[in-house]
């Protein structure tokens, strides 16, 4: 198969245009935020996306608060660069510990994934299980928003350190992951959940696994379907949803392009031109607060 790849450290490709025809900007650690560039595609296809993975820094899951918040905003002003009209943080790490310190430095909407999935988790049941990575675990993220939304719901919570790395080295049908996955649901078996959220954008990518694991009862929530719906609340709510065919989806790395390529082969069904890119380091925020009034 041929990979091809470009080396651009500050691309626009996307010129300046209506702001209904700038691009969603999506990002994660890797190729876990494809689940919810499918989801884009299936429920908003005249939208024109870019795709960042942060694959130099992943996993993001071990990363300490302070580390998410400072990748999550330098992310952030290169995708202001490129003219974006909205961001999706496909990254339940960078939507627990920074979304909400990042939000409104930016004179975009963007949102995260943490709502969404707490949302569709408690319409399912009233005892509620999460995998996640082990940072979004400890920030209590979903628990927090569940109770916030269903105070009688039960929510237990397991860190998963070693899917995202499993998920990236395309390891997923070993035998392997499977014991590591059995090990990881077995307290929330344990439990009796009824309902069970995907809590990072990776996961589903294991779904057959976690399937083949669980009983037929527990129902799953992928906050990746959810999240566009959203987004698509959020177009027309401003007025900003594309009517005309959209440009390509342009993908974007911070590490290996070659590497993300082969990761995403399998979800994307195509070997997809990957652009490498050189964050800026950021240490303040780019858009005070006082600007934006």
């Amino acid at each position: 198969m041929f990979y091809s790849y470009l080396s651009i450290n500050n691309p626009s490709d996307f010129p300046s245009r209506e702001p209904q025809q700038s691009p969603i900007g999506v990002f994660d650690s890797g190729v876990g935020g494809l689940t919810v560039l499918t989801q884009l595609y299936r429920q908003l296809p005249n939208e024109s996306i870019l795709y960042f993975g942060d694959t130099a820094r992943l996993p993001y899951g071990t990363r300490s608060p302070a580390e998410i918040v400072q990748f999550t905003r330098e992310i952030l002003c290169w995708m202001q660069q490129q003219q974006v009209k909205m961001v999706v943080m496909a990254c339940h790490t960078g939507s627990a510990l920074a979304l909400e310190t990042v939000r409104w430095e930016f004179p975009f909407p963007i949102l995260g994934v943490i709502l969404p999935g707490a949302k569709a988790a408690v319409k399912q049941g009233k005892r509620i299980g999460v995998i996640a990575t082990p940072a979004t675990a400890a920030s209590n993220a979903f628990p927090q928003a569940i109770q916030e939304i269903d105070s009688t719901a039960k929510v237990w919570q397991v860190g998963c350190p070693e899917f995202v790395p499993l998920i990236e080295d395309n390891r997923i049908n070993e035998p392997y992951t499977k014991e590591v996955a059995r090990r990881y649901l077995a307290p929330l078996i344990q439990q009796q959940i009824d309902t069970l959220i995907y809590g990072c954008t990776h996961y589903p990518h294991l779904s057959p696994v976690l399937r083949s694991l669980l009983p037929t009862s527990i129902k799953l929530v992928d906050p990746a379907i959810h999240v566009v719906k959203a987004v698509a609340c959020e177009l027309d709510l401003l007025g900003l949803r594309n009517n005309l065919p959209p440009m390509p989806t342009r993908f974007c790395v911070s590490g290996c392009p070659q590497q993300f390529i082969q990761s995403s082969v399998r979800w994307l069904g195509y070997a997809p031109v990957v652009e490498k890119v050189n964050l800026e380091t950021v240490l303040t925020p780019s858009y005070p607060l006082e600007l934006l009034d």
